[in-house]
């Protein structure tokens, strides 16, 4: 462009400027420029609106959120998956009236199943094929405190008509008695809930059973359980030595602390107390916050126990849920724990008291307050 004449300070549109101004907005309609209030424009100014912190805070929770809501459906299915649903309930038949309440039985079983012949050493479980019953319980879970009732295996039961779990066959009552853990050896789970139900006419709603590996893998997976041994324990047989006063037992002490059988002065009875004793303690460590909110045990707890857990099909992780938590009401003491009441013995098996059982069922069934005493 040309020159400017000397003296005169250069024009608008030349492509020079020198910072000369008399307070007039180029280019404008008046009102401010860019740079300030006064219109001059300030190159250092760098313009961007305010952060929103608010919206940034609300971005990091729906995120936290959606992290954990991910991670707690992946938990459930994962879960659910290594369930064993292989009981199907619906085979039972000339099943008891729904009552009030939910009633599971829970079945603890000698089976070896994925065991080594080193952790049948270590375990003091032999090497007998197939599996039988080890202890037997009906947990009722209702609005009036939940109650814990051992069956033990040696009680006297009719064996009622049964369609065979395998076969489809209906095979006929015929007034036989025997042992209740005969009923499990003979036809399985369905059986099993079939002579509970017809010799108790209490409806089971849910079945859990646990073998030995299973049960000593979730007692370490925990990091061991304290017991208080009342008395001297002893027995070679299920390899139980305990001193009297707390044990912190590993899953090979807890699993001989269960199985005793001789050296007790109630026998069988005893050994079902001893069950419910453990089963209460192993729960109330379980069903924690700092085991279900902490993934660092709660993944190795459920992966301990969770595939060797043989469950019926309609059972879900939620029921699964409410037994632990049942279980630990009654070792606080919200709940009551029993033995079937007995009233005598025949050819050695143990005999229910019919009076005390059908006061006991009606109470269940109605969902109350368990009054019945097993003395």
């Amino acid at each position: 462009p040309p020159a400017a004449p000397p003296g005169v300070p250069p024009q608008q549109g030349y492509g020079y400027d020198d910072g000369y101004s008399e307070g007039q907005v180029y280019g404008g309609g008046g009102g401010r420029g860019r740079g300030g209030d006064d219109g001059r424009y300030d190159d250092d100014y760098d313009y961007r609106p305010a952060p929103n912190r608010g919206r940034r805070f609300k971005r990091i929770l729906i995120t936290l959120l959606v992290v954990v809501l991910a991670w707690g459906v992946g938990t459930y299915f994962w879960a659910d998956s290594q369930l064993k649903h292989e009981v199907e309930l619906s085979k039972v038949i000339e099943r008891p009236a729904e009552g009030e309440g939910t009633n599971y039985l829970i079945v603890g079983s000698d089976s070896r199943e994925g065991m080594t012949a080193q952790d049948k050493k270590r375990l003091h479980t032999g090497s007998a094929e197939g599996k039988r019953t080890d202890s037997m319980m009906i947990l009722h879970t209702g609005s009036n405190g939940d109650t814990l009732i051992s069956l033990p295996r040696d009680s006297n039961v009719e064996i009622p008509s049964f369609v065979g779990s395998d076969s489809g066959k209906k095979y006929p009552g015929t007034g036989r008695t025997t042992k209740l853990n005969a009923a499990y050896a003979e036809d399985g789970p369905e059986l099993l809930v079939r002579t509970v139900e017809h010799n108790t006419g209490l409806r089971i709603d849910h079945y859990a059973e646990i073998g030995f590996g299973g049960f000593a893998k979730i007692v370490d997976a925990v990091g061991g359980v304290e017991i208080n041994v009342e008395k001297p324990m002893k027995d070679e047989k299920s390899g139980a030595d305990f001193d009297p006063g707390k044990h912190e037992m590993t899953g090979e002490q807890a699993l001989a602390f269960v199985r005793q059988r001789y050296g007790l002065d109630g026998g069988d009875l005893d050994r079902t107390k001893n069950q419910q004793k453990f089963l209460s303690a192993l729960a109330n460590q379980t069903a924690t916050p700092s085991t279900v909110l902490n993934p660092f045990k709660l993944y190795p707890t459920m992966g301990a126990g969770l595939d060797t857990l043989v469950v019926d099909e309609d059972m879900s992780l939620f029921d699964l849920a409410g037994m632990f938590w049942a279980m630990k009401s009654v070792s606080g003491g919200e709940g009551k724990s029993m033995n079937m009441p007995i009233s005598g013995s025949v050819n050695g098996n143990l005999v229910w008291d019919k009076a005390k059982l059908q006061q006991l069922v009606e109470q269940l069934k109605n969902d109350e307050k368990v009054t019945v005493s097993d003395e």
